[in-house]
């Protein structure tokens, strides 16, 4: 996969389980959880399976990416990728990091710690995380 966010190495953040029971958490409903934070963002994905939808997607991602709300449309309703990263920019630096591994976990980096807590009362077994390649 592309390295994007190389330089989001820095950036604070948490793991969490993506099953909610019988519930995956997807990419879509991690975008809405973002909320005005994810709203302005420019996005770049990266997926380690290929089919149409995430060839789409790293199509899209060439140049400037695509904003929030085309990636949101790609996403929903229920896409569940494997192994994908989406990487938010804000002014060419990445902001937020939303790493999918496996179907299994999210890894959730933010420059903005308020994001990670917001998340964090969403998803409360959110570990922090140094290491964004953990």
């Amino acid at each position: 996969m592309p390295g994007y966010g190389a330089e989001a190495a820095g950036l604070p953040g948490i793991l969490f389980s993506a099953w909610r029971g019988a519930h995956y958490v997807t990419l879509a409903e991690l975008l809405g959880r973002l909320g005005s934070f994810g709203s302005g963002l420019r996005w770049r994905v990266a997926c380690g399976e290929e089919w149409d939808l995430t060839v789409e997607l790293e199509r899209r991602s060439a140049g400037d990416g695509m904003d929030t709300l085309t990636l949101l449309s790609l996403t929903t309703p229920g896409v569940q990728l494997t192994d994908a990263v989406a990487y938010g920019f804000a002014g060419g630096v990445p902001v937020v990091v939303l790493a999918e591994s496996d179907s299994t976990f999210w890894q959730v980096q933010a420059a903005d710690e308020r994001v990670l807590g917001e998340l964090r009362c969403h998803y409360p077994d959110a570990t922090p995380v140094r290491d964004p390649d953990h």
